[in-house]
């Protein structure tokens, strides 16, 4: 493992959004849903593809509260140009559980 410094976190920009839509991404070449993020402000919203199809529906995404790394340059996935990272941690076989806030969080707000 690497070592980064403090500064070097502060450069990584993670956000909490809400999802406002969701919809299936049968094209991609793993199972995915494409996901439109209100991250608030001057944000405003965000389009991303993530890998979620295990644990969750795109019905059920919509108004869910999601952390994402919002300052990566996008990046084409398939046909989806995805402009944030959503942040998720493998469950014991491999499938993307989404890391939340467990509270009520404005859309907007940051990680530190």
């Amino acid at each position: 493992m690497t070592e980064i410094s403090f500064d070097d976190f502060m450069k990584v920009d993670i956000r909490v959004g809400v999802v406002i839509r969701a919809d299936p991404y049968p094209e991609a070449r793993i199972p995915a849903i494409k996901l439109w993020i209100d991250f608030g402000g001057d944000l405003g919203e965000k389009k991303s593809s993530a890998q979620l199809t295990d644990h969750y529906t795109p019905e059920a995404l919509i108004g869910t509260t999601v952390m994402a790394v919002v300052n990566f340059l996008p990046r084409q996935i398939g046909k989806v140009m995805s402009e944030v990272l959503v942040l998720g941690v493998p469950d014991a076989k491999g499938a993307v559980v989404l890391m939340r806030p467990d509270m009520d969080i404005p859309a907007g707000g940051r990680l530190f």
